[in-house]
């Protein structure tokens, strides 16, 4: 298991942010609050993108820093990139209503 950087600041969050660069098929060891967590990482992980912290059903909220920051727009397994490829932003769209 490599000595990966990364960001996650609450048991909340669904998603944390790599600090440096993660390669596919390695761990990296997350904590937030008393909780300590092992993602084994299925695909590589740039420096400043997110990746699944838990596993995310598709529609499900996608929080990061305590905030949704989106939606699932497919299953998203532990340890997965999140990115625009399966994240649907909620925030400032224009061609959504809300109800």
């Amino acid at each position: 298991m490599g000595e990966y950087k990364t960001l996650y600041l609450s048991t909340k969050d669904s998603v944390a942010v790599a600090l440096s660069e993660i390669p596919a098929n390695t761990s990296v060891i997350v904590k937030a609050d008393l909780e300590e967590l092992v993602i084994p990482i299925l695909e590589p992980i740039r420096f400043g993108h997110k990746f699944a912290v838990k596993a995310i059903e598709q529609g499900a909220d996608i929080i990061k820093y305590g905030e949704v920051i989106g939606a699932a727009s497919a299953f998203i397994p532990a340890g997965a990139h999140v990115h625009v490829h399966n994240l649907e932003g909620k925030r400032g769209r224009g061609d959504k209503i809300a109800e």
